[in-house]
């Protein structure tokens, strides 16, 4: 019984290390295998004592112990219950992804998504992916729940979503230099081949996420910035994601509405008349987007009784005007639209 005492009070050290201490920077995977090793432990011994009031007396006055000494050493320490125990992988994790100081090196071990977790059994399991598996879980939890009203984004997206602005916020609240959480966002998206387009649904479910403090606030605005820095990324998210997305990020965040607004009109200004299709066609070799997608998206925008209906509006009719004001198919482009619109 000493030993698993012992044990148990060094699982609590390991978490309160793994949530607050700079020592995460110099981790690589075979510490976090450990980690996750010594997490799982720790499940085991609630599952095995958790119905037997003498010895679970026994952990709880060492927890009690250990809780006293890591608080005099952590400022912001959380204590550690019997009870918590038996979601200690859950709070490995947690304490992981909100301290600013985890490397990227680990992050992108534990999202590794062409490696999924090693489900053999072994003395130590393979940690690559281990996040991915866990968002795969609750995705499949809240797609199979009576949900009235399903995302937008999809529930795995919409989970990462949420993981993705939680971070920013511990991220910019612990005081982080504004270039490391750039560096972050970067490796994140620096994915295999194809995964571009899933990031950019991510990006819309952290952005749609509620603001419920004022670290979320920030990091939607760091988020925003960010964006406004990858004009190719910008322009994926705009050509990618349905139009109803769109709009509802625009409705939700001014400064996206400028930004995916300044992206419509650079495709539409790109656009020339072609005589032999009879259409507005691209001119620029990087895009694909049709007059029709075109139109699509701003008539998602014209859906809105907002004051976004509005300033869509005056921008389109003053677009038209300084190019002209014609009204005869093939000479503007802005005219053309606003035909197809008011029809």
């Amino acid at each position: 019984m000493e030993a698993v005492l012992k044990n148990l009070a060094s699982a609590a050290e390991l978490l309160a290390v793994a949530a607050h201490s700079c020592v995460v920077e110099q981790w690589d995977k075979q510490t976090l295998t450990r980690a996750v090793h010594w997490a799982r432990y720790c499940e085991n011994l609630f599952s095995k004592f958790h119905n037997n009031p003498a010895i679970r007396r026994i952990m709880e006055k060492q927890l009690q112990l250990t809780n006293q000494s890591l608080g005099g050493t952590f400022p912001v320490y959380t204590e550690i219950s019997f009870s918590d125990l038996s979601q200690c992988q859950h709070l490995l994790l947690a304490g992981l992804l909100n301290n600013p100081n985890l490397p990227i090196s680990i992050v992108k071990i534990l999202f590794d998504a062409e490696s999924p977790v090693n489900t053999k059994q072994s003395e130590y399991q393979d940690v690559t992916g281990f996040c991915n598996q866990i968002i795969q879980c609750t995705s499949a939890c809240k797609v199979l729940s009576p949900l009235t009203d399903l995302s937008a984004v999809g529930a795995g997206a919409e989970v990462q979503g949420v993981m993705l602005i939680e971070k920013l916020g511990a991220l910019l609240s612990q005081g982080s230099e504004a270039c490391r959480v750039e560096r972050f966002l970067d490796s994140a998206l620096q994915g295999p081949e194809g995964e571009a387009e899933h990031f950019c649904l991510v990006i819309a479910a952290a952005l749609l996420t509620t603001q419920n403090s004022a670290a979320q606030t920030a990091a939607h605005g760091f988020l925003l910035d960010w964006l406004q820095k990858k004009p190719r990324l910008l322009q994926l998210t705009c050509s990618s994601l349905p139009s109803k997305l769109l709009t509802d990020l625009a409705k939700e965040h001014l400064e996206f509405k400028d930004s995916y607004c300044n992206v419509l009109k650079k495709w539409a200004s790109e656009m020339e008349y072609s005589i032999t299709e009879g259409d507005w066609v691209q001119t620029s070799t990087n895009q694909t987007v049709s007059f029709e997608k075109l139109t699509e998206h701003f008539q998602a925008l014209l859906s809105t009784n907002s004051s976004l209906r509005e300033d869509v509006e005056k921008e389109l009719h003053a677009l038209k005007m300084s190019d002209g004001d014609f009204d005869v198919r093939g000479l503007s482009v802005w005219g053309d639209l606003l035909s197809v619109l008011n029809s």
